[in-house]
């Protein structure tokens, strides 16, 4: 029988936080068995961005136990791979991201390591931006991207072959041997310190606020319009490129513009949930907006809400956002006698595939994640319906809200140069690529067995119709070339469902995407699939 009384003896004695100590003594005083199995039960895992778990003592925590046990596995993984690594850091505005991002500055450095920290909070595109730009080993950033304040991450990039991009199998799982084998033969308050690292410096900041500027090339026109940093670290940084570009302003949603980890006006700090843009679209009305761009609170998404003909505001669904910009940059790029590749995930709109063959460029489908997204062979854009974009493909291999938000802004200024209306232009794309509308069935849970138990209910029996509308193919990503827990259903009449489990948060996601004859036909589809996908979830224990 495993002695957990043990085990988190030995963690609390490594421990260097006051707090996550007092956390676990209380409960080793207690000796509640059952609460010390659910944190010293396994390790957080890399998944699709690296680290990301409850802030909370435990190896299935984030805490500085576990961050300077992956700082010292993810050091061991570079100075195996070459002489002389470099790594640069950054940290958004959470709870414990500085001291996370400090712990493995220092763990680094006595390495061997030359560690480079980020001298102020910065959005997650810039610390992307610097591993390239530096030509680093590796880059740590520390987020939880937009996950709940209760939570913390460890996203890492690698340099080398990997060129900036974040990582993959198989280095996944040599970075996570590493850490392992630290979690077994060292203990953290014995690990070597050097606190003389030094900062990245303001230029290369600077850099990235004037390559992201250049986006902008159409006639600046005057534009009305709110921005929202979700309480995170997207303002700073977009200010200063809009004055660089010479943009316009945005009207700011100030109770939301400042780093705040506690995220106090939102249940979740994500533009996708519902209410998340409340504050945003009640600033709009106020001063008569012509649309809202938020960022999540490390800035590395962009969402957009638009109001129709009757002043009534609705958020644009990602893969919207994507086909847009894809369009638009995918034209540009044709009209300019260029060819490359527009990507995105295979969980996003497989419309991008008509886009790109229009434009005449290369369209290419990937596993989820920017990961993948990113090291496409020639790409000139690549989106993920979850409100991640890459409009700047030179410049960093991961999804970046600030420019996203630029390139959007020229888009609006492009189409106002041209005497159109963004009504205009998603009719123009409806009326080039069809009626399609996209929705997502987002099953929360507490018990994370239940999202196994609804997908081993799919794989024993798969769908043969769904809301009436018979299945026409059905694959098991289990099954194929590059194994991935998603299951895909291709429906009559070009509908689309796909099953996957989040890869950050406690949620299986059943992405819907459908085709009409209008977009009123699309969305009833939708509708119907809709409930008839939620009515199988509920009846399954």
């Amino acid at each position: 029988m495993t002695d957990f009384i043990s085990i988190a003896k030995n963690w609390l004695e490594q421990d260097p936080d006051a707090e996550t100590r007092a956390e676990l003594q209380a409960i080793i005083d207690q000796n509640d068995i059952k609460e010390l199995e659910a944190r010293f039960s396994g390790r957080l895992q890399f998944g699709t961005a690296g680290l990301r778990g409850k802030l909370q003592a435990g190896s299935m925590g984030m805490n500085r136990v576990l961050v300077c046990q992956a700082a010292a596995g993810l050091a061991r993984f570079l100075l195996s791979r070459e002489k002389n690594p470099t790594i640069v850091i950054g940290y958004d505005g959470r709870k414990n991201s500085l001291r996370f991002a400090q712990d493995t500055a220092e763990i680094m450095q006595a390495a061997g390591i030359e560690a480079q920290l980020m001298p102020s909070l910065r959005p997650t595109p810039v610390l992307a931006f610097s591993v390239r730009r530096l030509k680093a080993s590796a880059g740590v950033m520390v987020t939880a991207s937009h996950n709940p304040p209760e939570d913390n991450g460890y996203k890492v990039y690698l340099g080398g072959e990997d060129d900036g991009a974040q990582i993959v199998s198989p280095n996944d799982k040599a970075i996570a041997a590493e850490i392992q084998w630290v979690a077994d033969n060292q203990r953290v308050d014995e690990l070597p310190r050097d606190t003389n690292y030094k900062m990245i410096d303001q230029a290369i900041i600077d850099e990235f606020i004037e390559r992201t500027a250049k986006l902008a090339t159409a006639p600046i026109a005057d534009l009305s319009y709110v921005y929202t940093a979700m309480h995170g670290v997207g303002k700073e940084t977009l200010l200063s490129v809009l004055d660089k570009a010479g943009l316009p302003k945005p009207t700011l949603v100030l109770e939301q513009c400042e780093p705040d980890g506690t995220f106090p006006t939102v249940a979740f700090p994500n533009p996708e949930e519902k209410g998340a843009l409340d504050l945003a679209i009640a600033r709009a009305k106020e001063v008569n907006a012509e649309f809202i761009v938020a960022n999540d609170p490390d800035a590395d998404r962009l969402a957009v809400a638009i109001p129709n003909e009757k002043g009534e505001w609705a958020t644009l669904h990602g893969n919207e956002i994507g086909l847009y910009l894809g369009w638009f940059i995918a034209s540009k790029a044709q009209k300019e006698g260029k060819t490359g590749a527009l990507a995105c995930s295979l969980v996003s709109s497989p419309l991008l595939g008509k886009v790109a063959k229009a434009c005449g460029m290369a369209h290419q489908e990937t596993l989820t994640g920017f990961k993948y997204i990113g090291r496409v062979p020639g790409l000139i854009f690549g989106f993920e319906e979850a409100l991640g974009y890459l409009v700047n493909p030179t410049e960093a291999h991961d999804k970046d809200g600030i420019s996203a938000i630029t390139c959007f802004l020229n888009l609006i200024n492009t189409l106002k140069a041209e005497g159109k209306t963004f009504a205009q232009y998603r009719q123009e794309f409806m009326d080039t690529f069809g009626a399609a509308n996209s929705d997502q069935l987002s099953i929360r849970v507490e018990d994370l067995s239940r999202i196994q138990r609804i997908l081993k209910a799919v794989r024993a029996n798969p769908f043969k119709e769904i809301a009436g509308i018979a299945v026409e193919q059905y694959i098991d990503h289990l099954e194929t070339e590059t194994p991935n827990d998603i299951l895909v259903f291709h429906l009559a009449g070009g509908q689309r469902v796909i099953f996957r489990p989040s890869g950050t948060e406690p949620k299986l996601k059943m992405y819907l995407d459908t085709t009409g004859k209008s977009l009123a036909e699309a969305q009833e589809i939708c509708a119907n699939i809709k409930a008839d996908l939620a009515a199988f979830a509920d009846s399954v224990a």
